[in-house]
């Protein structure tokens, strides 16, 4: 069950996202212990189809693109309120999806580790347009943080006023807040339609549940932290993780 957003936290929360305070622990220095294996071949896409089209909700509840027998299996566990993710995406969200993902040869998951309830927010709004749309909208949110947490900033009150909300009442408000339902009508999903979504709740619920005992049961302390093939491999920059890939298979 996702916490209940106090007013005191509120305040802090627009704070420290205004400030793209750090959300991810330190930057694991080695390979991740991934062992070196032999090159994978490419796999051929579906006709008339490239792998990143190709998405699903996987039984964690994240989202994978890409061919779902990939022998080498990236899941990253994201914000998105968080900065560190958003630097992360600009770098490597064009090299994952041409490079690794449309190769067959890598499926990209992305997992929710919630930090605020815009983040939650966001999460069930991604969502509403299916699989297919999470991993770009995803993307589109990190290139707005700035503008979003301006928006934030701005409507400081009516932000705050969302705190003494419940339920599907308080994720309008926070929707409304932040600038989200004008960030989403942009690309294709209405007004109507993003309340919709949001007014199923026990969607919200289970991100946060998930989070919570996700983050609890494989040692996910902040964001963006990176699976390889089930391994963790800690908070990586793109620089850092590329080469883990290709240790694993994908070159």
């Amino acid at each position: 069950m996702f916490r209940k957003f106090r007013p005191a936290a509120a305040t802090m929360a627009v704070a420290s996202l205004i400030a793209l305070s750090a959300c991810g622990s330190n930057e694991t220095a080695d390979e991740g212990g991934i062992a070196e294996a032999q090159a994978v071949a490419t796999v051929p896409p579906p006709a008339g189809k490239e792998w990143s089209e190709v998405a699903a909700v996987t039984p964690e509840g994240g989202i994978v693109e890409g061919n779902p027998d990939a022998p080498i299996k990236l899941v990253e566990y994201a914000s998105h309120t968080c900065g560190h993710c958003a630097e992360f995406s600009e770098q490597a969200s064009d090299a994952i999806r041409s490079k690794y993902v449309n190769s067959g040869r890598v499926s990209y998951e992305i997992r929710n580790q919630i930090h605020d309830p815009i983040d939650l927010t966001f999460a069930v709004l991604a969502r509403c347009a299916g699989p297919e749309a999470f991993h770009p909208l995803s993307e589109q949110g990190w290139a707005n943080l700035e503008a979003m947490f301006t928006t934030i900033q701005a409507n400081n009150a009516q932000f705050q006023a969302a705190s003494q909300a419940t339920g599907a009442a308080r994720f309008d408000a926070i929707a409304s807040a932040a600038g989200l339902y004008d960030f989403f009508a942009q690309r294709g999903i209405s007004r109507d339609q993003a309340r919709s979504c949001l007014a199923k709740t026990d969607t919200a619920t289970k991100i946060a549940e998930n989070s919570e005992k996700q983050s609890e049961e494989l040692n996910v302390t902040g964001t963006p932290t990176f699976f390889i093939n089930g391994k963790n491999v800690g908070t990586q920059s793109w620089a850092s993780l590329e080469p883990m890939l290709q240790r694993a298979g994908a070159r």
